[in-house]
């Protein structure tokens, strides 16, 4: 079966707009884990406009006391230094909060947000020991990838525990020619090409980017997929539909497939 990782990160954008802490990022949490979430998935950049460095421990601490089962990810560009706005840097943000799962992305500082995966046909000598950082605090380390069969067992020689799929083009795909047009099950069966190369290398496999109710009951049957990951259509959809509805229609999507 695979789990439903709801990432909070434009309940925190929302809260931001003003002072304050409504809406709550915990309260969502809750509601989310309520309605059948198996995991929480946070993405503080840098500059801190959605995902506050704050709210990383807060979230965590709770997530052990109440929730000790549920997933805890934490996104992010482990070469994500500290800054004078207070940021203390990614790798030390995994390593204070010690969560179940550290994603890593290849975004930089000023990305609007994440839209490719790590090129590993290239060296990436720091990502190695980024991972064992990752590791030491008890994270298991996955990397975000393009759909990229070569590049499979490479994320494995690096040290990763699963690799999470780039699902933007996929979805883009999908709303532009709908689910049987050619161009669409191409993008798909190039996905499922790589979750076989992963599972071959020995590594799990998520998903996430662009993931909705309308697309994801096709992505959902590719081979291996563990997670999803979704953040931006679920409060898109909450708009009309409710929060705990939403993420109770994901979950159904998911445990139906």
């Amino acid at each position: 079966m695979t789990a439903l990782s709801v990432n909070l990160n434009k309940i925190a954008l929302l809260r931001n707009s003003r002072e304050g802490q409504r809406p709550s990022v915990i309260e969502f949490a809750q509601l989310a884990i309520a309605a059948g979430a198996k995991g929480i998935t946070v993405h503080p950049r840098p500059d801190q406009r959605h995902i506050r460095a704050t709210d990383v421990p807060e979230l965590a601490a709770m997530l052990r006391r109440n929730h000790p089962d549920i997933e805890f990810n934490i996104e992010g560009n482990p070469q994500a230094a500290a800054n004078t706005d207070g940021y203390p840097g990614f790798i030390e943000l995994v390593a204070a909060a010690k969560p179940a799962q550290a994603t890593l992305v290849p975004d930089s500082d000023d990305q609007l947000t994440s839209d490719h995966g790590w090129d590993l046909s290239v060296a990436q000598p720091q990502l190695s020991a980024d991972i064992v950082q990752c590791k030491k605090a008890g994270a298991r380390v996955s990397l975000f990838m393009d759909p990229v069969v070569e590049l499979m067992a490479a994320a494995a020689d690096y040290g990763a525990d699963r690799v999470e799929f780039y699902t933007g083009p996929y979805a883009q795909l999908y709303w532009q020619y709908g689910p049987d047009d050619r161009r669409t099950q191409a993008s798909y069966r190039a996905f499922a090409d790589a979750a076989e190369a992963a599972l071959k290398a020995g590594l799990g496999i998520n998903a996430g980017h662009d993931l909705d109710q309308q697309n994801l009951p096709l992505f959902a049957n590719l081979p291996g997929l563990a997670e999803v990951s979704i953040g931006h259509a679920i409060i898109c959809e909450a708009l009309t539909d409710g929060f705990s509805k939403t993420i109770a229609a994901y979950v159904n999507i998911l445990n139906n497939n």
